[in-house]
């Protein structure tokens, strides 16, 4: 494997006091060779901040002409993807990029094809808020433990790294942020070999642009039993 391996997926909408600090922590990894930003229709700004401003050559900037969800930004990223091992960031800075060097390791070791990076394992920085957030977490990462008979802690990691080849054999049809169960069934229903690590996560609260609510706890659990008998 290549010195620089890891192509980075950025789905952004509406983070234009975030996307320039996220983007330039991800050029710091010395792994990165390409990072793939895909503005979601931004309305806030960050669309101009993104076409006004020069980047590295390993940074490609694609535009939605409207929003469309997180699943719709990640699919437009990932065909435009061609490093061997393919991470998704959100432009926020609830993760920290730097962290994504440790996730690779197992899969440039060839143990594993797919690592999750767990908020919920310990023995990480983890910001104290949202009680319900973390039950409601729980709660769809038990019915996905029991439904695909696996051990995984955190399903709603946005940090979910794998190869190349396994995100290619991923058809995602999710437009929105039922793309995270969406993805954890058809990578658990592929049998690939799946590890997972502890993370950070400096978590936001609604005021300082958390987007995702309960109601999107549904769809994860419609998702999850939707793809655990359809493709």
């Amino acid at each position: 494997m290549d010195k620089e391996f890891l192509s980075v997926i950025m789905p952004v909408y509406n983070e234009k006091d975030t996307v320039l600090d996220v983007i330039g922590q991800v050029l710091n990894l010395g792994i990165l060779k390409e990072l793939i930003v895909v503005d979601d229709g931004s309305r806030d700004g960050t669309r101009d901040i993104l076409k006004n401003t020069r980047f590295d050559p390993r940074v490609k900037v694609l535009f939605h002409d409207r929003n469309i969800g997180k699943g719709g930004a990640i699919q437009t990223g990932v065909r435009e993807v061609s490093g061997d091992v393919v991470a998704i960031q959100d432009a926020d800075l609830e993760y920290d990029p730097e962290e994504l060097i440790q996730l690779t390791d197992p899969i440039q070791k060839g143990v594993a094809d797919v690592v999750y990076g767990s908020r919920l394992w310990g023995g990480k920085a983890q910001r104290v808020h949202m009680f319900w957030h973390l039950v409601g977490n729980r709660l769809i990462t038990l019915v996905t433990d029991i439904l695909y008979n696996t051990t995984l802690t955190d399903i709603e990691t946005c940090y979910k790294i794998m190869t190349k080849d396994v995100i290619r054999r991923i058809t995602i049809r999710s437009k929105g942020f039922g793309v995270e169960p969406e993805l954890t069934a058809k990578i658990l229903k592929l049998k690939v070999r799946v590890y997972e690590m502890p993370i950070s996560y400096y978590g936001r609260t609604y005021e300082e642009g958390k987007k995702i609510t309960w109601v999107h706890g549904f769809e994860a659990l419609w998702t999850l039993f939707k793809y655990r008998f359809v493709n």
